[in-house]
């Protein structure tokens, strides 16, 4: 089984901002299974599905953002996962131009506090992660406030498109491979300058 984790703040007022990209992906890949992520084990709220003959364990840490590894940490050990080979964790990344996918199977947190959580939690690096891009395009002087902030109107529809490049994404992963899936996805940001 495979557990995939995206990361993000619970809360209605969170919902629909940068920080939640990886919560938003969960549920898109949900709503491509037909399940909803809706059953709570190991603070967090998960639903079980398939991608193509993968079984997979979607799950949305109730941690809030900083603590997610605690949760992440439950669901591996409660279903006897191997972090380096049975883990995606799916976040948001400011310092990635908009709409841009960077897949990595090890590496730090780059200084995002979900991601660093999880790192210490289950105490390794190798962790297949999927950043999602949310940088504006100029700089930020409030990181913060930017990612905590709802989506603009205007940005409905990219962000739409982005859930669907990182599902595909997740699908690739799954059936192909990280290495196919990184050459795929990756080049897309440096195409785009980044």
């Amino acid at each position: 089984m495979k557990l995939i984790v995206g990361l993000g703040n619970p809360g209605i007022e969170y919902q629909f901002t940068p920080h939640n990209l990886g919560f938003l992906t969960v549920d898109r890949l949900a709503e491509q299974l037909g399940v909803e992520v809706r059953n709570r084990q190991c603070r967090a709220l998960t639903a079980r599905g398939k991608i193509h003959s993968e079984d997979v364990l979607l799950a949305k840490p109730e941690t809030y953002m900083n603590l997610s590894g605690l949760s992440v940490r439950e669901l591996v050990a409660k279903h006897d996962l191997r972090p380096a080979t049975d883990l995606l964790v799916i976040y948001d990344e400011l310092d990635l131009p908009w709409g841009g996918i960077r897949i990595r199977q090890r590496g730090g947190s780059a200084g995002h506090n979900g991601m660093e959580s999880v790192i210490g939690a289950l105490g390794t690096q190798e962790i297949l992660r999927m950043r999602l891009g949310v940088g504006p395009g100029h700089k930020v002087v409030d990181g913060p406030k930017y990612l905590l902030s709802p989506f603009r109107k205007s940005q409905l529809k990219s962000v739409d498109a982005l859930l669907d490049t990182a599902v595909e994404a997740v699908n690739v992963i799954l059936t192909e491979g990280p290495s196919l899936a990184m050459t795929r996805f990756n080049r897309k940001i440096e195409e785009a300058g980044a």
